[in-house]
């Protein structure tokens, strides 16, 4: 009567252990809500319409969207022309304004927002899955090198963009 006492608990613990692995690993944000369908995604291009005149900033975009994509796995970047999928958008607005001012109206810091309108279609069902503004910042120090600072910033929202971007078309179905 005792070792089947003991024998319970072994037993009851490899069952606790086992739904909270099965619960533990069942849960994702990529890949869980795409559908089967869908297999190939084409990036397009993001043209920067916000007169900003930032040199090559819809390529720097785009590129880091197709990595972001490349990196994820769920779906495989393709070409236009046989994607299951379409990705597209603009650069609609960045914004320079100060973040932080110091003692005597001194502004030390200063924040660029990025915003970015975007288009996901499924090309196989022929519609379209979502049309959003996607927005990110990124804060910079004002110095003397304010070019590379505030480059390094607009880059570190490119970044953020295109990671929600990713999670836009991956876990928002």
């Amino acid at each position: 009567m005792a070792w089947n006492k003991f024998l319970r608990i072994p037993a009851l613990l490899v069952i606790i252990i086992t739904l909270v692995n099965f619960a533990a690993c069942s849960y994702s944000f990529t890949g869980a809500s795409v559908p089967g369908h869908l297999k190939t995604i084409a990036i397009l291009t993001f043209n920067d319409k916000s007169g900003s005149g930032e040199f090559d900033l819809g390529q720097r975009l785009t590129t880091q969207i197709i990595q972001k994509f490349i990196d994820d796995n769920t779906l495989m970047v393709g070409d236009r022309s046989g994607a299951d999928s379409m990705l597209e958008g603009n650069i609609i607005s960045i914004t320079d304004a100060p973040a932080v001012v110091s003692g005597g109206d001194k502004v030390s810091s200063r924040r660029i927002t990025v915003t970015v309108k975007v288009s996901f279609k499924d090309r196989i069902k022929k519609k379209t899955v979502f049309e959003r503004d996607f927005s990110a910042y990124s804060d910079y120090t004002v110095g003397s090198d304010i070019t590379s600072v505030r480059k390094t910033a607009i880059d570190s929202a490119v970044k953020l963009i295109s990671e929600d971007i990713l999670l836009g078309v991956v876990s928002n179905w």
